[in-house]
């Protein structure tokens, strides 16, 4: 977690700005179809430093939500971050609050980037106004936003089963490793990637996978999603290949898409002019 405190002119308000970070699967089974419609799942989330930021600060007058950077397709009501500042106000009473969210982040990418904003208000709130509540809590409350917000509560390597909402702690590191992120043009709706999907159980537990060194794992650490959207989206296809093509040790699709990551001993140059028109950023990890 980021938090920083600063003070704002000579009211000596305090603002509270945090940094929601984003997340990528390593390896994503889908095990199961369950008779409510859900699908259970086995997969890592492995936290990224691909950052949003979020301003919170009560408000002097009528309060307002403001959203800047990646436009969002959904009003305020909608989106995440004020749907979960309004499940807290029902448990706990709150001031009246100016939000500002600036968007990083790119939505429909498999990078959970809506999860984490709604997981990082919870605890920003739960911190800054004192709320008490557990980091059991807070996971119960933003899993009813999202079977993946509840893993950015703790934002450390979980392995994810049920619907993505039972977290293990797992052992696994990439540090030290380079992280490319592609992702095209392209919107994969969740909906469209599961009817693709024909549950399986997998060969081998991906516990058992991730064991291996990471030069291991292209191939063996697999991601049920990448079948069917590759070859409704061979654009994304071509992504991963080039990734692997430029000397990733392991390239794949994160979640149900549409970003591709690569993994890399070292950083490549001039990575965004290597995937015209497509959002891309390298970070060491």
């Amino acid at each position: 977690m980021y938090f920083c405190f600063a003070k704002l002119n000579k009211n000596n308000i305090k603002i509270m700005l945090v940094y929601p970070n984003a997340k990528i699967n390593l390896g994503l089974h889908v095990t199961n179809r369950r008779p409510d419609g859900y699908h259970d799942i086995e997969t890592v989330f492995y936290p990224i430093p691909l950052m949003d930021a979020l301003e919170v600060k009560e408000a002097t007058g009528t309060p307002r939500f403001h959203q800047t950077g990646v436009p969002l397709d959904c009003d305020a009501d909608s989106n995440l971050v004020m749907r979960a500042l309004k499940m807290v106000e029902k448990q706990h009473p709150l001031p009246a609050l100016d939000v500002h969210l600036f968007k990083h982040i790119p939505s429909g990418a498999g990078l959970g980037g809506g999860s984490s904003d709604a997981a990082f208000m919870v605890r920003l709130l739960n911190e800054k106004f004192q709320l008490g509540m557990s980091a059991q809590e807070m996971r119960n409350m933003v899993s009813q936003l999202g079977a993946d917000c509840a893993f950015f509560i703790e934002n450390s390597p979980m392995l994810a089963t049920g619907i993505g909402d039972q977290l293990t702690p797992i052992d696994v590191s990439l540090l030290g490793w380079t992280i490319v992120l592609v992702k095209p043009d392209i919107f994969v709706s969740t909906r469209e990637a599961y009817a693709g999907i024909t549950p399986h159980q997998p060969e081998r537990p991906l516990a058992e996978v991730l064991r291996l060194p990471v030069e291991q794992w292209q191939g063996a650490l697999r991601n049920d999603f990448e079948d069917s959207v590759f070859a409704a989206y061979p654009e994304i296809a071509a992504v991963r290949d080039r990734l692997l093509d430029l000397g990733a040790v392991y390239a794949a699709m994160s979640g149900s898409g549409s970003a591709v990551f690569g993994i890399f001993r070292s950083p490549i140059e001039h990575a965004e002019e290597k995937f015209a028109d497509c959002f891309v950023r390298q970070r060491l990890l």
